[in-house]
């Protein structure tokens, strides 16, 4: 009768590429900057906020430390595999597109919540570039997130309200 010992070591294997330090510091960084940009969607009271749209970064940076990490399997397990890096950009954007598309209600001639949409998107994106190790990118991604939704919304707000005079 087979031992089920090397089941529970290979379903708790420790990482392959990376260590355990790196991938909590990719997951912390997927966090907070999810936080950032879910925390201006949840002040101005959107459908997804702080919750949503660090569940989403912190997923797309697990999805693709996972999917790195498939790459470094040992040589006997490496035939059965079939690695492609861009069918996760592919699965990770599908996956979050179709929750923001969610987010957009469309009621009379008026459409909600696109900008909310758009930054779920984009917070698959950062997650992506923090599992990746990519954290500048991810950070400069959500620093213009941020001037597009607070700093041009403070830009325009005043021109709105003189239109409307």
């Amino acid at each position: 009768m087979p031992s089920i010992e090397p089941i529970f070591s290979d379903i708790f294997a420790p990482l392959q590429s990376m260590t355990m330090l790196s991938a909590m510091a990719r997951l912390g960084l997927a966090l907070l900057l999810g936080a950032l940009i879910g925390w201006e969607r949840e002040v101005k009271s959107r459908a997804a906020g702080l919750r949503t749209h660090m569940l989403i970064t912190l997923a797309a940076a697990m999805f693709t430390i996972v999917a790195m990490e498939l790459t470094h399997f040992p040589a006997e397990r490496a035939d059965t595999l079939r690695i492609d890096p861009l069918r996760l950009i592919e699965a990770v954007t599908a996956g979050v597109a179709f929750l923001a598309a969610g987010s957009i209600i469309t009621s009379g001639g008026n459409v909600r919540g696109v900008t909310t949409g758009a930054s779920m998107w984009l917070c698959g994106a950062i997650g992506l570039a923090c599992g990746t190790g990519s954290g500048l990118l991810a950070t400069l991604g959500t620093g213009l997130a941020l001037v597009i939704l607070w700093v041009i919304r403070q830009t325009l707000k005043p021109m709105a309200h003189h239109d409307r005079d």
